[in-house]
């Protein structure tokens, strides 16, 4: 086995790329980065049956979106081409051989009827169901007559009886299986295409694969893995089975869970920033020492090591994920939230949906910088941005139910028209003349700090409470803030 670490995600192209393989990703990728190793992507497309159109460039996308870039596969090639299943079979062909050539692989004939029958048999007597061995040792004329009925065999690997299948695994350490427990399984179709157990064996070796870290729920194909390497007279890889992502509820995720968003397209989509989901990805299983959460990307390579990767299930903590994205948003420039946010704001219809952003003036561009500046510490993700700043986009405001006492105050008509009074007789419109505003009113009024403060803000923006006075009138412009003291007044 080389002494350069080599690790792979290998990912079947039926969709988009799920928070859990993303994970399995990123781990694959830190161990790699963090050792000097190579992190390899290939897929393993051998079903047709489930494979979807452009989902191998969906994942592609989504990886590079999240900063993980790897050194070998399908779009960038390597020394171990091809990295597509599909284009790997004439390697698979020789292994094959030799396993039927030394007893370790046999042709069976049974057909499904007969299997379900074996099955429900077997389940009837209160018995695990596996394959009986029915053609372990079919003679010539028994092989002849299957064969002239047209029936086509699968491959099964042979399963030593009465032995123990003992892994040492990085994670959950000593795992042991019995044999007797597994059954003969298959290895390839009855057209020659591979079952999984067989072609990742042989994939992981011809690639030179060191570690295989994976899912927990790969765990009981690894005696059957283990067995294949076994029969060949490999070196099986070092093993790290990951454990389970659980949903809110600490329920097992299924596809049509909907109490999380489970596809990072998705987070891309609503304009998550992907720093934010690497870290919050990297912390689901995993732990650094001491108390932080927030790390840099060159940080969690620095510090990720296997004996910190939990055995319990992580919890998918939406609240955590979006406290997380929060914290990078305040980190993030007005430049880079408006490009996230933009499609938002043009799906949402505040801007022109045909407007894109190099044909903005100076002025429309300073105007939505400020506004994604002015919002940018309450963003989970971009896509917020249209909601939280509605007021600077619609004609009119409707007020929040505990607004309207508040405007019905006494003082409440002369602060009002003393303000309005003084915005009218400002020349230059800019933050400095709108603090200037507030200290000229609160001179000829008598009112000051809430009374003063919060008639305005739900004047011209229907609201209680929000982000800063003095930006929030300026951005609203002049004539906009008149229209809503008059409507008030």
């Amino acid at each position: 086995m080389s002494s350069t670490i080599r690790v792979r995600f290998a990912p079947s192209p039926t969709g988009h790329l799920h928070i859990g393989g993303a994970r399995t990703a990123l781990f694959n990728w830190l161990y790699a980065r963090k050792n000097g190793g190579q992190f390899i992507l290939r897929f393993e497309d051998t079903d047709q049956t489930r494979n979807v159109e452009n989902a191998e460039q969906k994942l592609l996308r989504s990886l590079a979106w999240l900063g993980i870039d790897w050194d070998e596969g399908v779009d960038v090639g390597g020394p171990f081409a091809p990295y597509r299943q599909t284009e790997r079979l004439h390697l698979y062909q020789p292994f094959v051989e030799r396993l039927l050539a030394e007893g370790h692989a046999f042709y069976c004939y049974c057909s499904e009827q007969e299997l379900e029958a074996e099955r429900a048999a077997q389940m009837a007597r209160g018995e695990t169901p596996k394959y009986s061995g029915k053609c372990r040792k079919l003679s010539a004329e028994q092989i002849a007559q299957y064969e002239a009925e047209g029936r086509k065999p699968v491959l099964r690997f042979r399963v030593p009886e009465g032995q123990k299948v003992v892994i040492d695994d990085a994670v959950r350490g000593t795992v042991e299986f019995e044999t007797d427990g597994i059954g003969d399984f298959i290895i390839a179709r009855p057209d020659g295409i591979p079952m999984y157990n067989f072609a990742v064996v042989l994939d992981d070796h011809l690639m030179g694969i060191t570690h295989v870290l994976r899912g927990e729920e790969h765990l009981s194909n690894t005696p059957r893995q283990v067995l294949i390497y076994q029969a060949l007279g490999l070196t099986a890889p070092k093993f790290a089975h990951i454990s389970l992502i659980l949903n809110p509820n600490r329920q097992k995720m299924s596809k049509r869970d909907e109490s999380i968003i489970q596809f990072v397209e998705q987070y891309r989509e609503l304009g998550y920033l992907p720093e934010a989901i690497l870290n919050f990805l990297s912390l689901l299983g995993w732990s650094p020492e001491g108390e932080r959460e927030l790390f840099a990307r060159e940080e969690l390579v620095e510090q990720f090591t296997l004996d910190r990767i939990a055995k319990s299930p992580a919890v998918f903590d939406i609240q955590k994920l979006n406290w997380m994205s929060t914290e990078y948003m305040k980190q993030a420039s007005p430049e880079r939230v408006l490009e996230l946010a933009y499609p938002h704001l043009q799906a949402s219809g505040r801007i022109d949906a045909n407007q894109s952003p190099e044909t903005l003036s100076s002025e429309q561009r300073e105007w939505l910088l400020n506004i994604a500046a002015l919002y940018k510490e309450q963003l989970n993700a971009a896509s917020e941005l249209p909601a939280l700043a509605a007021t600077f986009f619609e004609a009119d405001i409707t007020l929040e139910d505990d607004a309207r006492p508040i405007l019905a105050e006494a003082h409440v008509t002369q602060v009002l028209s003393t303000f309005a009074e003084l915005v009218r007789q400002v020349d230059t419109w800019t933050i400095e003349a709108i603090v200037a505003l507030f200290k000229q009113t609160q001179t000829t009024t008598g009112f000051k700090g809430k009374q003063l403060f919060m008639p305005v803000r739900i004047a011209v923006s229907g609201q209680t409470h929000g982000r800063d006075l003095n930006m929030t009138i300026y951005l609203l412009g002049k004539d906009k803030v008149l229209e809503r003291l008059a409507a008030q007044l």
